[in-house]
C-alpha cells in the first residue's frame, strides 16, 4: 500500500519522500484535495512498470495482426444475417 500526502505537505517534506521511495521501498502517493496527482516511485519500479506497458504493446499488436482479413466472407453474412438495411431516401 502506498503512502498518501498531501501536495502542500510533499513540497515540504520532499527530501524525507525521496528516502522514504528510495530506501524504505515504499511507494508515495500525492495527492491534491483527496485525489491521487502523482506518484513517486523507485527507479526500479518505474524499469518494470515501463516494461509491462512496452509487453502490453506487443501482445496487442500482434493479437490485431493475427485476426486477419477484416472483410466478412459470404458465409458469414448468411451465417450472421442483416440486421439492418438500408434503402435510401425514396424506398418504401
Amino acid at each position: 500500500m502506498a503512502y498518501e500526502i498531501p501536495v502542500t505537505q510533499a513540497r515540504a517534506e520532499l527530501a524525507e519522500l525521496i528516502n522514504r521511495v528510495v530506501y524504505g521501498g515504499e511507494r508515495v502517493v500525492v495527492t491534491r484535495h483527496g485525489k491521487p496527482l502523482v506518484a513517486l516511485v523507485s527507479a526500479a519500479d518505474l524499469e518494470r512498470l515501463e516494461a509491462l506497458a512496452d509487453a502490453s504493446k506487443e501482445r496487442t499488436v500482434s493479437t490485431v495482426t493475427s485476426i486477419g482479413s477484416a472483410t466478412p466472407t459470404p458465409s458469414e453474412h448468411q451465417r450472421f444475417g442483416i440486421a439492418a438495411e438500408h434503402r435510401g431516401p425514396h424506398a418504401t
